[in-house]
């Protein structure tokens, strides 16, 4: 029954059923995920993959973001680049009870979609992406952490099936198509958590919006799969838990009543989440040592207390670039303590390879402590001269008890952006803040 569940709830939830603070969170979700597309649009991973690509594209409907509208794609090309740009800098945003990154798959299969579609409206946008939100955190739920555990990279093995539920809902897709189009999504899963730190990881979440738009397309015509696609013996949530025990009905029963969208959190640095507290506490001591006019190179030793998942997400000592450093523990503090930030270009390869750098990421030490929350860091800076600065972050910048406002999305979306739109990236923001009223995406997209 879980297929026909989400196909049921999917088709059915209407604009105007949408409560105010999930409308928001909705706002607020593709706002970053627009920010976080433009900021990696100019990615060498994004380039290799558009030049490799291009020779095989068809016709020109869907925007290219990071462009100003002035590079189109057909709509599968489209979702699967843009997928990728979002995810290439790891700075979108996070369902934290699974490290799902829900709204890269999600959007750039609606916005590829919605483009070549025309006409669609801004509320009707904000309900389609909704919809592939939950669907994706729902499943995700169901199989977590057994899933996540075994080897999968959850966002993009979930995140498929909520691309083809957001579009199915643009088309207006039956509840019967709808169960088809997840069930089509389905057998497309993807994405190994070996890839992280190479340029495949950011495939994941582009090919599981190539793959969810192209479930919702095939299901439109008649096409077919099976109807327990998800809950089946020999269907998606068994065969992906591997010999756990999927929750479906238990987190399907909740859609509509629960929404998971409201706990989307928004990262304020551009790496692994399970890093963030200690950059955080990093960047908090870096102001105390200044004020007291320490310099860094008095510092001898680091030592951070870490949840466990630190170590296991983000332990690589000697990062040789960007993309491998946004998953070493040890680079987030170096940077944060060097320079008081760390944003795209504190990840930038040149500062990953500055000696520097290096230095002091070879004085910092981590250790699992199984006792502490995933936002939870204990940090202590011992200084030659026999100074010690410590530091206790209970919850990190970013998470559901520190959430980003708006203001700092703004700050963070403009901050990336001018690196790729220069002195257009503050009308970028104001367009992409108005995109959830607008009478069609598709004029609304032609200033990203």
């Amino acid at each position: 029954m879980a297929t026909k569940t989400l196909a049921s709830w999917a088709t059915s939830l209407e604009v105007s059923s949408l409560p105010s603070l999930v409308k928001q969170a909705a706002i607020r979700s593709l706002y970053n995920y627009i920010g976080c597309v433009i900021g990696g649009s100019n990615h060498t991973t994004v380039t290799k993959a558009h030049d490799a690509l291009s020779p095989f594209f068809g016709k020109a409907t869907s925007t290219l973001f990071g462009h100003k509208g002035g590079l189109k794609a057909d709509a599968q090309h489209a979702a699967l680049l843009n997928g990728i740009a979002s995810h290439v800098h790891d700075y979108d945003d996070t369902m934290l009870a699974t490290i799902i990154h829900p709204t890269g798959p999600v959007a750039s299969a609606l916005l590829a979609y919605a483009e070549y579609k025309g006409g669609v409206s801004g509320p009707e946008l904000l309900c389609a992406l909704t919809a592939g939100i939950e669907a994706s955190s729902k499943v995700g739920l169901a199989v977590w952490p057994e899933h996540y555990d075994i080897g999968w990279h959850i966002t993009s093995s979930t995140g498929g099936i909520g691309a083809a539920v957001a579009v199915g809902k643009l088309m207006h897709l039956s509840e019967e198509q709808m169960a088809h189009a997840i069930g089509i999504a389905a057998v497309q899963v993807v994405g190994l958590r070996e890839m992280f730190g190479s340029d495949t990881k950011s495939f994941h979440p582009g090919r599981a919006a190539q793959s969810g738009l192209l479930a919702a397309l095939l299901a439109e015509k008649g096409y077919t799969s099976s109807p327990q696609a998800l809950e089946a013996k020999r269907g998606w949530a068994n065969v992906v838990a591997g010999g756990g025990t999927p929750k479906l009905q238990k987190y399907l029963a909740e859609l509509g009543e629960k929404w998971e969208i409201e706990a989307n959190a928004f990262k304020p640095f551009p790496c692994g989440i399970v890093c963030h507290p200690v950059i955080d506490g990093c960047i908090q001591l870096y102001h105390e040592m200044e004020a007291k006019g320490i310099k860094t190179e008095a510092i001898a030793k680091v030592e951070a207390r870490v949840h466990p998942l630190v170590i296991e997400l983000t332990s690589k000592r000697t990062p040789k670039n960007g993309l491998e450093a946004k998953f070493s523990v040890f680079h987030g503090a170096a940077v944060g303590l060097l320079f008081g930030k760390a944003g795209p270009a504190q990840y930038a390869d040149t500062v990953v390879q500055d000696e520097t750098v290096i230095a002091l990421r070879d004085k910092v030490n981590a250790t699992a402590e199984k006792e502490l929350a995933a936002d939870e860091t204990y940090l202590t800076v011992h200084c030659s001269d026999g100074n010690t600065f410590e530091k206790h972050v209970k919850h990190a910048v970013g998470s559901l008890e520190v959430p980003m406002s708006d203001a700092q999305l703004t700050e963070k979306f403009i901050d990336q952006v001018a690196l790729v739109l220069g002195e257009d990236a503050e009308s970028a923001s104001e367009a992409a803040w108005a995109i959830g009223e607008a009478h069609d995406v598709a004029e609304a997209l032609r200033a990203l």
